[in-house]
């Protein structure tokens, strides 16, 4: 189920990731591309569980860790956009995707080469707003003043800690000027169509079996035709 992954790195060399996979070497081969920060931690078993109905319905299925996610022993801070989306891509190649599934901030790496779905896509400047207001608060509480405005001076040029993750000046460069606009061939589906509450304004991390149901469904209509 979990196996080793050879994944591209910063520097042009390559490391090993883990990824978790549901392979019968069948014709449907669907790249997962989980959400980045705190909502990757909300949607892991979300994300599994959906992997369990792809695969009862005839789906292989494929989460990779991307560098400095998850289980990586790769620096956060050295991480970019960029370099997790040239990730996603040799990951697509590597497991033979056919199809790509991504989630919320996931959305920014899909490989514009396969056709897919894109669920509750959020906008980069949203998530950073989201961190440095978050930690703003935090210091205004522990009596420190930190203004969001001057916490993303400091960011841009030096990178930033934002809600315990360590980011590097250009990750939050990319995230501030960022402006993602879903490939053509990929289907955005909106929290309306899935019902339920989002698990990422949940407080506590949670599953939702459920909302696991509809999204495999939408999916799987689609495939099928």
């Amino acid at each position: 189920m979990y196996v080793s992954w050879p994944c591209p790195l910063p520097d042009g060399s390559t490391g090993e990731e883990m990824a978790l996979r549901f392979d019968e070497d069948r014709s449907r081969r669907l790249l997962m591309i989980p959400p980045l920060f705190d909502e990757a931690n909300k949607f892991r078993h979300q994300l599994v569980e959906i992997m369990r109905r792809f695969d009862a319905n005839g789906v292989d299925c494929f989460l990779p860790d991307l560098p400095g996610c998850n289980e990586s022993t790769a620096p956060l801070a050295d991480q970019s956009i960029a370099g997790w989306r040239a990730a996603a891509i040799a990951a697509a190649a590597y497991f033979g995707a056919t199809h790509v599934f991504a989630v919320r901030s996931g959305g920014w790496l899909v490989p514009d080469t396969l056709p897919g779905w894109i669920y509750a896509l959020v906008k980069p400047r949203q998530v950073l707003r989201g961190m440095l207001r978050a930690r703003s608060l935090a210091a205004r509480e522990a009596g420190v003043d930190e203004s969001s405005e001057n916490l993303l001076a400091c960011g841009r040029q030096e990178g930033l800690t934002l809600a315990g993750w360590d980011l590097g000046a250009t990750l939050i460069r990319e995230l501030d000027e960022g402006e993602f606009v879903p490939p053509a061939n990929a289907v955005t589906i909106e929290q309306g169509k899935v019902g339920g509450k989002p698990l990422w304004l949940r407080a506590e991390n949670d599953h939702d079996p459920a909302q696991a149901d509809a999204l495999v469904g939408i999916i799987l209509a689609r495939l099928a035709g």
